[in-house]
């Protein structure tokens, strides 16, 4: 299997790297992405099939990847031109799929991924040979998923070098570290407000996972996790990245977590932990600002998260956040409140210097890990 999985990117990129439709590696890295999507959740859906009686796809029948994808040879499978038009299909039907709110979360993910996803290729042989690649990775036991799941990360590293990942990549030491240091405990439900790629969710699932000994722990692990993401790729990768690792329902959210009044927050809306590295260096509109308190309004996306989590973490919570320099030793009145919310709410125990290297080359700011639980009551606001 790891023989099979180990040229997995290399051998798709290079099939690719024919075709005239595909410009640049983040371009081939998204293809793969949208097609290991649906091969992965058709190996969930035989999972869901029978576990649940009454159990139907929300994917039309001659749209579910084991209805064209395979080649069994005989040269019926859809290639050249008919396979064009046919994937062209398959985009339009599931772009426009009927969803509810009542609808399970590993239903609805389907229409939000591809809502703004493309099909670049313009080679319907070589799309046929990317399919055949995919197709032929062998998803039939727990230790093949998880070890696709490893293979991945290669898929995010592809991705940094492509210049695409910089702002949403956390290298996995540094996910590994946090998630060990935050402690996670089974019944407790973990949040990332901008979870990218989703690799603090894997890092808690893999820390977590040490804990299951009983099938009810393993229904508590599967809903231990919350992620929001407002970029469409990223939110690719994190669904695909929640379902290669065992997540049945991965509860990810395609949206801007800045876009909420943080005083419409009920206890409802908190957590037990949070994990993030928060985008940085960026500047908000006025529209984003106007849905937190005047003195905590910034034009700081950093700063902004941070209000951000000081309102969702529970009382007794614990939280570990990647922060610049910019929050620390800033003196704007804005960074100023914000420190004093996060000092009369919270005890900031502890505070990681982390090496210039960890984020380059995509970024030269200086940033750090903030360990801070909360143990005073709740500022009024």
């Amino acid at each position: 299997m790891a023989t099979n999985l180990g040229g997995l990117v290399k051998r798709l990129q290079d099939i690719m790297r024919n075709d005239p439709g595909i410009n640049g590696d983040a371009q081939r890295i998204e293809q793969i992405i949208w097609a290991l999507f649906l091969k992965v959740y058709d190996a969930k859906e035989e999972d869901w099939e029978m576990d649940e009686d009454d159990y139907h796809s929300i994917i039309p029948e001659p749209y579910r990847w084991k209805n064209w994808a395979h080649d069994d040879g005989t040269g019926t499978a859809y290639t050249g031109e008919e396979l064009l038009e046919f994937v062209n299909d398959l985009f339009t039907v599931l772009k426009n799929l009927s969803i509810t709110p009542d609808m399970p979360k590993k239903k609805r993910i389907v229409k939000t991924m591809f809502e703004e996803t493309n099909q670049y290729m313009k080679d319907g042989v070589l799309l046929r040979q990317v399919i055949n690649v995919i197709d032929d990775i062998n998803l039939e036991s727990y230790d093949n998923m998880h070890a696709l799941g490893d293979i991945y990360e290669t898929i995010l590293k592809e991705l940094q070098s492509a210049g695409r990942a910089g702002e949403f990549y956390t290298p996995r030491a540094v996910t590994d570290f946090m998630a060990d240091r935050i402690e996670p405990h089974l019944g407790e439900r973990m949040a990332d407000f901008a979870c990218g790629t989703g690799g603090f969710l894997v890092s808690w699932l893999r820390e977590l996972e040490k804990q299951i000994a009983a099938p009810d722990d393993r229904a508590l692990w599967n809903h231990s996790v919350y992620g929001i993401e407002k970029k469409q790729f990223p939110y690719m990768l994190a669904i695909t990245n929640l379902l290669l690792h065992g997540v049945d329902n991965p509860d990810i959210d395609h949206g801007n977590s800045l876009l909420h009044d943080v005083l419409d927050y009920t206890e409802k809306d908190k957590f037990d932990k949070i994990l993030m590295n928060p985008p940085y260096g960026g500047s908000e509109k006025k529209d984003v600002m106007s849905h937190f308190p005047d003195d905590l309004a910034d034009s700081e996306t950093a700063d902004l998260f941070m209000s951000v989590i000081l309102y969702r973490l529970k009382q007794g919570g614990r939280a570990a956040v990647v922060l610049p320099d910019g929050f620390l030793f800033g003196t704007d009145n804005t960074k100023v409140n914000i420190k004093k919310k996060l000092m009369a709410e919270c005890d900031l125990h502890t505070i990681i210097r982390l090496p210039g290297s960890v984020f380059a080359p995509y970024t030269s700011i200086t940033t750090n890990i903030l360990f801070f639980d909360r143990t005073h009551p709740t500022e009024k606001t």
